[in-house]
């Protein structure tokens, strides 16, 4: 452990016989160390804490990555933070990947030993970014007495089953119009050496048909599937309404990044956790999927002007052998990486619209969650109009962050674009903030205990 400042000790001391927040502290406390089950923490507690502590859970660590313990989404938001007086905590998690069972009781392990050293806190939020949001909104539905609320940010609040089965239908429609005889392996991988070669077999097949009219309708198609906006990246050129094609290449980038980790090397490392294969197409009505995604418009022009019949290759979707999954993998899944929709204090969502990694319909999938489990009153969601993911201002960041204190506060929630985009404007006036009215269309293929969606 390294502590940077003196006073520790007895700050501690003190805390720990009145359980109030540290008022005894003199100067700023970082703290870094190291939990029993080898997770990374990181602590940060100004001299004037406010009593606020934010626990941050941060987003998807490949396999083999650096795995540093996070407390803040970044620098600029961290920096603001604890010049207002609040404490910011978070750990790296023991393991990377897909590790909800380690994420969840390392933060709040974390959690755990802010509040022997500094005492109790006057409120204990929780938020993160990403894969982290899904760890916040885990932490705000199973363990509600540990906070007061909760902010998830472009969080993967579809649950696991379902992203994992949207995963699938992307790249399920490229190997059956792309590559019918390719033999590339989607699911059920026998190690990760197996899943990188898939990966970067279809990843060829894809390349190829980029270069073609044909090609690239069929890679509309699979990006519709997974909802991959045609505006994915700031440094995209942004398509017209109806520029098809600017839609369609910055779609191709999407679909190659999908192709290249989450599709093929991420599934593996989650299904090497939960014993196998946790996604299935069996029953999937490819043809209705595609009517209801907010991309339909697009595929049905580039369709047209490649020659190329839809209905043709929606038949053979629907003719082509479909995936079964593995039921013991399904179970681990369901009982570790579903929501249930079961809130019991304020969470605010915020995603942006043009999200590839975790399109903003997963929104969607969570609100339908929460409405079935008669908690809507609790949550709220908010859409920043712009382009990639996690792709927010830090004055954005920290609207979201005072919203969810205001509701707390008032026990109203003022969420509204205009009230979010005037608290970004005050926490940072040099960006002009981009909150918006907007509605997501609904989820592809949610799953959730008020679902119908199951193998």
């Amino acid at each position: 452990m390294r502590i940077r400042l003196a006073l520790l000790a007895t700050a501690c001391l003190s805390l720990a016989a009145t359980a109030l927040p540290a008022q005894a502290a003199t100067a700023d406390t970082h703290l870094e160390g190291r939990l029993p089950t080898g997770a990374a923490y990181v602590m940060d507690v100004p001299a004037s804490w406010n009593g606020t502590v934010l626990l941050y859970s941060h987003g998807y660590t490949p396999a083999g990555a650096p795995n540093p313990a996070q407390n803040s989404p970044g620098p600029a938001a961290r920096d603001t933070l604890l010049a207002g007086g609040y404490a910011l905590i978070g750990s790296s998690y023991a393991t990377n990947g897909w590790a909800i069972t380690e994420a969840v009781p390392d933060q709040l392990a974390t959690l755990d030993l802010f509040t022997r050293k500094f005492g109790a806190a006057r409120r204990t939020l929780a938020w993160g970014t990403s894969y982290g949001g899904f760890v916040t909104s885990m932490l705000a539905e199973r363990h509600a007495d540990r906070f007061d609320g909760s902010l998830s940010m472009c969080g993967l609040v579809q649950g696991g089953v379902a992203n994992w089965n949207s995963t699938l239908d992307p790249v399920f429609a490229l190997r059956t119009l792309l590559a019918p005889d390719s033999g590339v392996r989607l699911a059920g991988f026998a190690d990760q050496a197996e899943a990188v070669a898939a990966g970067k077999a279809l990843t060829s097949k894809v390349d190829a048909a980029q270069r073609t009219p044909e090609g690239r309708a069929r890679i509309a198609l699979a990006a519709a599937l997974h909802n991959i906006p045609g505006h994915n990246d700031p440094s995209q050129t942004e398509p017209g309404p109806a520029d098809w094609h600017t839609a369609q290449s910055n779609q191709y980038s999407a679909v190659r990044g999908l192709l290249q980790l989450p599709a093929f090397g991420w599934r593996q490392e989650a299904e090497s956790r939960a014993g196998g294969n946790p996604s299935w197409n069996r029953g999937v009505d490819y043809r209705s999927m595609l009517e209801r995604s907010p991309l339909y418009k697009e595929v049905t022009e580039l369709y047209k002007e490649a020659g190329l019949s839809l209905r043709t290759d929606l038949s053979a979707l629907g003719r082509a052998p479909r995936i079964s999954p593995d039921p013991t993998a399904v179970r681990w899944m369901r009982r570790t990486s579903v929501l249930s929709g079961r809130l019991t204090d304020p969470q605010l969502n915020i995603h942006t619209t043009g999200d590839a990694l975790i399109p903003v319909q997963s929104e969607s999938a969570y609100r339908r969650a929460v409405t079935a489990a008669g908690a809507a009153g609790l949550l709220r969601q908010a859409y920043v109009d712009a382009p990639g993911h996690c792709t927010f201002t830090p004055g954005e960041t920290l609207a979201a962050l005072h919203t969810l204190e205001h509701r707390l506060e008032t026990g109203r929630w003022d969420a509204s674009p205009g009230a979010l985009n005037s608290r970004a404007r005050a926490e940072d006036p040099t960006a002009e903030p981009r909150y918006l009215p907007y509605r997501p269309s609904a989820y592809p293929r949610p799953y959730d205990p008020a679902g119908d969606a199951r193998p």
